[in-house]
C-alpha cells in the first residue's frame, strides 16, 4: 500500500508539471512598441495583466514618431501605443486592425524644473510668457509630442524669435529630464507623466487652460500579430475601470 501511494503522489506531481509546462507553453508573448509617456502606468499595470493572464509582455519605450517609422519599416510587434498623428499613420498603411483603435489615456503638458530651484509663477498665459523669456535655457524634444505642440504655441505668443537663443533641442524627453537635472537647461517642457518619476526635478507647473494641450495615448493591434486575442486581451486590461487609479496617479487621465 504504502509503495501504492508512493506511486500516485509520482504519478499527481508528474502531472502537475506537464499541466505547468503546457501553461508556459501556451502563454503568448506579447510585443509592444510604446510611447514614452505611458512608460510609468504601463510599467505598473502590465505586470498585473502577465500575473492574470500568464502572458509574457515586451515593451520598448521611445518616441511615438520613431515607433511609427520602425512599424512602417516592416518592424513586427503585436500592440502599438502611439499618438495620434503617428498612430493614424501607420493604420493608412494597413500595419494596425482598424476596430481595435483604443484611446488608453492622456497627458496635459507641464514645465519641468530642477529639485529646489527658483519657481516662477506660470499659472496664467502673462506669467507663462515671462517665465519662459526670463529663462536662461528651455529644453525640449524636436519630434517629440510636447515639444511639437511648444514650438507652434511659442510662435502663436509671438516669442520664438526672442527665446531662439535659449532653446536647448534634444532627441528624446529623457534627454530633456537629464538637461534639466544636471543644469544644462533650466527649464524643460514635458507632458506631466514624463515629469513626475524623474529624481532629481520637479513639476514646475502645468501649463495654463488656454494654452495647455494633451498627448493621448492610443493602442492597436498590428494587422500581423500572431497573438492577436492576447494583445486585444491587454488593450482590454488597460481599458479596464481598474486602471483609472494608476492612470491618474502616474499624471494622467482617461
Amino acid at each position: 500500500m504504502k509503495i501504492e501511494r508512493l506511486f500516485s503522489t509520482a504519478v499527481r506531481l508528474a502531472l502537475v508539471g506537464i499541466l505547468a509546462q503546457a501553461s508556459v507553453a501556451d502563454a503568448a508573448e506579447i510585443k509592444v512598441l510604446c510611447s514614452t509617456a505611458l512608460k510609468t502606468v504601463m510599467e505598473e499595470l502590465v505586470p498585473k495583466f502577465e500575473q492574470t493572464t500568464k502572458n509574457n509582455v515586451v515593451i520598448e519605450f521611445g518616441l511615438a514618431a520613431v515607433m511609427a517609422q520602425r512599424i512602417e519599416g516592416g518592424e513586427s510587434f503585436d500592440v502599438a501605443v502611439l499618438t495620434p498623428g503617428p498612430f493614424d499613420e501607420v493604420i493608412k498603411r494597413g500595419k494596425i486592425v482598424p476596430n481595435t483603435r483604443a484611446v488608453i489615456a492622456r497627458s496635459g503638458l507641464g514645465i519641468v524644473i530642477r529639485a529646489g530651484a527658483r519657481k516662477p509663477d506660470i499659472s496664467t498665459v502673462e506669467s507663462f510668457k515671462r517665465a519662459l523669456l526670463d529663462a536662461k535655457s528651455i529644453a525640449y524634444a524636436k519630434e517629440g509630442a510636447a515639444g511639437t505642440a511648444f514650438a507652434p504655441l511659442i510662435q502663436k505668443l509671438g516669442i520664438a524669435d526672442d527665446l531662439k537663443s535659449k532653446i536647448k533641442l534634444t532627441a528624446n524627453g529623457a534627454q530633456v529630464s537629464e538637461a534639466v537635472v544636471h543644469g544644462d537647461a533650466e527649464l524643460g517642457v514635458l507632458p506631466v507623466s514624463e515629469i513626475l518619476p524623474v529624481r532629481g526635478a520637479e513639476l514646475l507647473g502645468t501649463f495654463p487652460a488656454d494654452l495647455q494641450s494633451f498627448v493621448v495615448m492610443i493602442a492597436g493591434v498590428s494587422a500581423s500579430s500572431r497573438h492577436g486575442d492576447a494583445a486585444r486581451q491587454l488593450i482590454a486590461f488597460l481599458m479596464a475601470p481598474a486602471s483609472v487609479p494608476v492612470i491618474k496617479a502616474k499624471g494622467m487621465e482617461r
